[in-house]
C-alpha cells in the first residue's frame, strides 16, 4: 500500500546577522520576510475595527475596508517595527550579549520605505556597544596612607565646653558681660548715611558674642535689649563666621562686595547659658550607656568620640585613595565610537560631535568606575537587603534629630517604625539608599584588602591637604 508524506510547510522567518564594525562595536541587521509581520498586522487591524468609535457606525461594526484606509499605514508601520524590535531582543538574549545602553538605529534605516499596500522584505540595522572582559587592579598589592588625626587637649576642652553649655540653663541678664552671652539680633541693611536700603536684607539671627570678631566684641560689652550697632559684615566677623552669616542672610560667600555691605544690628534679647555642673548627672546625660564617675573618665569618652569622628574623615580620605588606585590601575577597553554616538543621541536634544568628544572622558571615567563596582559586588557577594535599608532609614531619622542617641529614645517605637515603613515605600529613597549602602559596603571590602600605612597628622595639616587635593581635581 502506498503512503504519502504530508507536504512540508516552509516558514520563512526573520534572519538576524551580526558583523564587527570596530572595537567592541558590532552591527546587527534584522531582515523581515512578509510572513514575519503580516499576520500580526491583520490581527491588529481586526482589533482596531472592534474598538474604533467612528461617527455613523456602531462600535465594532465599522467596515474593514474603511479601517484599512484610515489607519492601515500607521498600524502597518507599528507592527513591522514591533517585529523588528522583538527579533532584535530575542537575538541578543539568545546570544547572551552584554551591551552598553540600548542598540542605536543606524542612519540607513528608513521607515518611509514601509508601504502597507506593497508589503515586502525589509531590513533594519542597529549598532551595539559590547561590554569588555576585564580584571580590576589587585587591591592586596596596594599600600595606601591612612592619616591618623591626633586628638588634642584643645579639641577635648572645646567639646566639653560645648556640652556644658548645651546641657546648661538659659538665663536673661540685662546686659552683655562676655563671650558666652547669646544675642538675638535683627540685621537691617543700611546705606552710608545709616538709612535702611530699599528692598535690602532684613533678617533675625541668634549669635554668641564669641562669634563676632575679637576687635568688634568690646563694642558689645554693656549693651542691652534695643541697643543698636552699625558695621559692615567684614568689620563684625572674621572669615569663618562671616561666611556662615553671609549664607544665613542669603548673600554670596565669594563676592567681596557682599562682605562690605553695611548693617544696623538691633539687639532684641540678651541671654546667658549657665553651664551644667561637671558631675555624674551630667556624665549620664551625655553618655547614657556608659558608667562614668569622674572628669577623667568623661574626658576620655569625649576623646574616643572625637577620634571616631576624625577616623571617619580619615577613612573618607582612604576611600578616595582606593578610588583613584582602582581607576588608575584598572585597564578597561571601551567601544569609544559607539559611546560617543550614544552621547550624541541619548539626551532630549541631540548633541554635536564636538560636544560628545568633550563629554566623553568624564563619561568614560564614570562608566569605568561603575564596571569596577559591579565586579567588586559580584566577586565579594555584596548584597543590600531590606534590613540594611531599614537600618539606614532609622539612622537617617536620628541624624535629622541632631544626632540624638538612639538608645535614649529606642529604635522600636511605633512612630519610628511608621517612619521607616513609609520611607521603604518611597522609590527614590530606596534607590538612593541602596546605592549609598552598596558603595559603603564596596569600600569596606576594599579597605579590608589594602595595606594601610598609618601616618600621624594634625587636623590643620589634614584639612590643608584635603583642600589642596580638591583644588587639584577642580
Amino acid at each position: 500500500m502506498l503512503t504519502f508524506a504530508p507536504p512540508k510547510v516552509i516558514l520563512i522567518m526573520a534572519t538576524v546577522t551580526r558583523e564587527n564594525i570596530g572595537q567592541l562595536n558590532d552591527k546587527i541587521t534584522v531582515k523581515l520576510a512578509k510572513e514575519d509581520y503580516l499576520p500580526s498586522f491583520e490581527k491588529a487591524l481586526k482589533n482596531y475595527s472592534k474598538q474604533a468609535n467612528i461617527p455613523g457606525f456602531r462600535k465594532g461594526m465599522v467596515p474593514a475596508g474603511l479601517i484599512r484606509k484610515m489607519h492601515g499605514q500607521s498600524v502597518f508601520v507599528d507592527e513591522v517595527l514591533r517585529s523588528v524590535e522583538k527579533n532584535l531582543n530575542d537575538y541578543m538574549v539568545n546570544e547572551k550579549l552584554e551591551i552598553f545602553a540600548q542598540p542605536l538605529p543606524l542612519p540607513e534605516n528608513d521607515s518611509r520605505q514601509l508601504d502597507f499596500n506593497k508589503p515586502d522584505e525589509y531590513a533594519f540595522a542597529f549598532e551595539i556597544g559590547l561590554k569588555p572582559d576585564y580584571s580590576i587592579a589587585d587591591l592586596s598589592t596596594a599600600s595606601l596612607p591612612f592619616y591618623k588625626i591626633e586628638v588634642t587637649d584643645a579639641m577635648i576642652n572645646e567639646e566639653v565646653d560645648r556640652l556644658l553649655l548645651r546641657h546648661g540653663n538659659m538665663t536673661n541678664p540685662e546686659t552683655v558681660t562676655g563671650d558666652d552671652n547669646v544675642l538675638n539680633v535683627t540685621f537691617t541693611e543700611i546705606d552710608a548715611d545709616g538709612n535702611p536700603v530699599a528692598e535690602g536684607v532684613t533678617k533675625d539671627n541668634s549669635l554668641l558674642v564669641k562669634y563676632f570678631s575679637e576687635s568688634f566684641r568690646p563694642s558689645l560689652i554693656g549693651k542691652k535689649a534695643d541697643d543698636q550697632l552699625q558695621a559692615t559684615l567684614a568689620e563684625a566677623f572674621d572669615t569663618k563666621e562671616r561666611e556662615w552669616v553671609l549664607g544665613d542672610l542669603g548673600l554670596s560667600t565669594t563676592e567681596p562686595a557682599d562682605a562690605d555691605r553695611r548693617f544696623n544690628m538691633t539687639i532684641t534679647k540678651v541671654g546667658l547659658v549657665e553651664k551644667a555642673a561637671l558631675d555624674e548627672t551630667f556624665f549620664k546625660a551625655v553618655f547614657p550607656g556608659k558608667e562614668i564617675s569622674d572628669e577623667a573618665g568623661f574626658r576620655n569618652a569625649i576623646k574616643e568620640d572625637i577620634q571616631a569622628q576624625l577616623d571617619a574623615q580619615s577613612r573618607n580620605q582612604l576611600f578616595d585613595g582606593i578610588y583613584h588606585y582602582l581607576v588608575d590601575k584598572t585597564s578597561i577597553n571601551f567601544p569609544e565610537n559607539f559611546l560617543k554616538r550614544w552621547i550624541q543621541n541619548n539626551g532630549e536634544q541631540a548633541k554635536s560631535e564636538e560636544e560628545a568628544n568633550r563629554e566623553y572622558p568624564g563619561f568614560a571615567n564614570s562608566l569605568k568606575w561603575t564596571l569596577i563596582v559591579d565586579k567588586l559586588v559580584k566577586e565579594n557577594n555584596i548584597e543590600v537587603g531590606a534590613d540594611d535599608l531599614r537600618d539606614f532609614a532609622r539612622n537617617q531619622l536620628f541624624s535629622y534629630m541632631g544626632g540624638m542617641n538612639m538608645g535614649q529614645l529606642g529604635t522600636d517605637q511605633p512612630w519610628v517604625n511608621d517612619y521607616v515603613e513609609r520611607m521603604m515605600k518611597d522609590r527614590k529613597f530606596v534607590e538612593d539608599s541602596f546605592n549609598r549602602i552598596q558603595t559603603d559596603k564596596v569600600f569596606a571590602v576594599a579597605e579590608s584588602k589594602v595595606k594601610k600605612d598609618e601616618k600621624p597628622i594634625s587636623l590643620d595639616a589634614f584639612q590643608k591637604m584635603q583642600a589642596e587635593h580638591q583644588h587639584h581635581h577642580h
